[in-house]
């Protein structure tokens, strides 16, 4: 397959950019963060009613695969970004040297990680349960990770956990709730409801980077920190795809069992890891933190469709 940018990641860019020359102030700045809130809200609202009892049961039976998933995601994953911190700061900067913990303390992805399983031949209900349980867990073990790894640069309190808990879990539950009634509506019109979930997300970008703009944040990148901040994140895919490979095969599971592994627990979610930090970051700092987030979702994007066409024709 050959590698392109796709068109989310097009509008992620363009989203950035408008952010940087023509950034949100004052009264529409505080209209759009309400905005966007809401629209977060109704994300995770979606997910909810799109994850079926009937898969999540049948996805559950692999605790081997959601052990290792979930190990690898708040474990190794946060040890390696502790572990990078000190040396990459002096290429990198303050500011990317800490997105690059936070980036390692995020849950995985869900649509792409479902999306490149079922194309790979992977056990997709099992992609599904294992993604979700991520993104659930992440809510409380993301934030603190955040208060007891990057306290210097975020301001994690109760209240943080409040906004998260409300902005995040109590809409998937609510989502779930309703489900039997509204769960076949949203699976037929899922179309265009994903221009829905992308639009909060490029909504959550616009506000990040209007913020850095006007705050005069990327007078603290040089050209050589873009270049050194990518190619830390395609070793750090590079790292996790060939733990995950490799781990899968050691605790003896089975092959599409290793291909949900092996994108569940490689991917991280823009979709929860942005929303989190524009609640966990000061407001001038988010644009700078997320930015390696942002590029490791366009490599793990990338790479994800390579892999997945491989594996479905191996």
């Amino acid at each position: 397959m050959r590698p392109r940018l796709d068109s989310f990641v097009i509008a992620l860019l363009v989203a950035a950019t408008v952010g940087t020359v023509v950034p949100a102030s004052g009264e529409t700045y505080s209209v759009l963060r309400v905005v966007s809130a809401l629209s977060i809200a109704l994300l995770f609202f979606l997910y909810g009613v799109r994850l079926s009892t009937a898969e999540t049961i049948a996805g559950l039976t692999n605790w081997k695969l959601h052990v290792a998933i979930l190990l690898t995601t708040f474990v190794l994953f946060p040890a390696v970004g502790v572990a990078l911190r000190g040396a990459i700061q002096p290429a990198v900067g303050t500011g990317l040297a800490a997105g690059f913990v936070l980036l390692c303390l995020i849950p995985t992805t869900v649509q792409s990680n479902v999306v490149f399983t079922r194309m790979a031949g992977g056990d997709t209900a099992a992609a599904v349960v294992a993604a979700s349980l991520s993104n659930l867990l992440g809510v409380f073990i993301t934030p603190a990770l955040v208060a007891l790894l990057l306290a210097t640069n975020a301001a994690v309190d109760a209240s943080s956990f409040v906004r998260i808990v409300v902005q995040f879990l109590l809409p998937f539950v609510v989502g779930q709730l309703v489900r039997p009634w509204l769960g076949g509506w949203v699976d037929r019109n899922d179309g265009w409801l994903k221009h829905v979930d992308r639009s909060s997300i490029l909504l959550v970008v616009y506000l990040a980077f209007s913020v850095g703009a006007t705050s005069g944040v990327w007078s603290q990148v040089s050209a050589w920190s873009l270049v050194a901040a990518v190619g830390l994140c395609v070793l750090l895919l590079a790292a996790a795809c060939g733990w995950l490979a490799g781990i899968g095969r050691v605790i003896g599971l089975t092959r599409p069992a290793r291909i949900a592994l092996l994108f569940c627990g490689s991917n991280k979610s823009l979709a929860t890891g942005l929303p989190m930090a524009s609640v966990l970051f000061p407001a001038h700092t988010v644009a700078l933190i997320v930015l390696p987030l942002m590029i490791y979702h366009q490599l793990q994007v990338i790479v994800g469709g390579m892999l997945a066409n491989r594996l479905a024709h191996s």
